[in-house]
């Protein structure tokens, strides 16, 4: 397996123990989804699944994504957004920008132009300022459509906004009246 390979093994092993299964390794995430670096490095290696600080320490910082974050001391890390299970990231509520997108798959598009973009097993729904970076989430599940969020009449409206750590929006869900199909 060639590096670029071994790094996305690793990183979406993280993101299966960081946001949805920690149990899988025996971690316990504290409230707002942190966990010891220490701890988690010894877990992994004792599941067949070991990491170095190092590999650790590239995946956070060279992946395009942003998925993961070390807590100020270095000690802790955790996901961004994305959990499944229960957590507080601790984001306060902001202003959104007056537009932002979200990508999907052309063969859900019908479906959520009728009922919105709803979080499902997720906490939150995911939007993003960046025309392509919804597009490239979209491919993931088929032909791409780029659905427009006219997120500042949402805002106005009363909806909440928050954005994670690595410029992800944030919401509990999009009615369908907020989303309109991009050209």
């Amino acid at each position: 397996m060639n590096k670029k390979s071994e790094l996305t093994s690793i990183s979406k092993f993280l993101s299966l123990v960081l946001r949805h299964e920690p149990q899988r390794l025996g971690l316990e995430l504290d409230e707002a989804g942190w966990t010891p670096v220490d701890e988690l490095l010894r877990k992994a290696a004792a599941a067949g699944r070991p990491i170095s600080r190092d590999v650790l320490e590239e995946i956070v910082s060279t992946s395009d994504k942003k998925r993961f974050a070390f807590s100020e001391d270095g000690r802790s890390l955790r996901a961004n957004q994305g959990h499944s299970i229960d957590i507080d990231l601790g984001l306060p509520a902001v202003a959104p920008p007056d537009v932002l997108f979200h990508g999907t798959a052309s063969r859900f598009s019908a479906a959520i132009l009728r009922s919105g973009l709803e979080r499902r097993a997720r906490h939150h729904v995911h939007l993003t300022q960046d025309r392509q970076t919804a597009v490239s989430v979209g491919q993931r599940y088929g032909a791409p459509v780029l659905l427009r969020i006219d997120a500042r009449r949402m805002a106005a409206l009363g909806h909440e906004f928050r954005c994670s750590a690595n410029g992800v929006w944030l919401v509990d869900g999009v009615p369908a009246e907020f989303i309109q199909v991009e050209p």
